[in-house]
């Protein structure tokens, strides 16, 4: 009976820390995909270069299939639509991932950034704000921007 009731509260709470892993990493990468977004809708021009590098940048560096990094793209558009801030994002992801994770996704926004070979003010400065807010040092950021704006000529 001591080992039925075991396995029973092993089953019950071990499925629940499995889904609570598994709602974690999806707020994880919900939280990247809205910042990278975020960087895209900054310059005010909806461009299709920007999307298509977020959607590739998604796949490659989350190990995601087109159609999932499609739909978490449209999950972070409409999460990006009712956010006052990236504050909660940027929160998150200080809190969960550490150093060189935080320096692939300040990466990976310059990338879309850059995506149409044209670095805007408003880009710029949303890169330099959620920079910050990660607590990457600006020697640190500048280092990744040279480093993607040499990658992509």
């Amino acid at each position: 009976m001591l080992k039925a009731l075991t396995e029973f509260f092993d089953q019950t709470f071990g499925n629940d820390a499995a889904e609570d892993e598994s709602a974690r990493e999806h707020e994880l990468k919900l939280a990247t995909a809205v910042l990278l977004v975020e960087v895209a809708r900054a310059d005010f021009a909806e461009d299709a270069i920007e999307d298509e590098a977020i959607i590739a940048l998604l796949e490659r560096h989350l190990e995601l299939s087109s159609r999932e990094a499609r739909h978490l793209v449209d999950e972070a558009k409409k999460r990006a639509d009712h956010s006052a801030s990236l504050q909660s994002f940027t929160r998150l992801l200080h809190e969960e991932v550490d150093l060189a994770e935080k320096h692939r996704i300040v990466e990976m926004l310059w990338r879309v950034a850059l995506a149409d070979q044209e670095l805007d003010k408003h880009e710029d400065h949303l890169i330099r704000k959620v920079a910050g807010l990660l607590y990457i040092s600006h020697s640190d950021l500048i280092r990744i921007r040279n480093e993607v704006t040499k990658s992509t000529g």
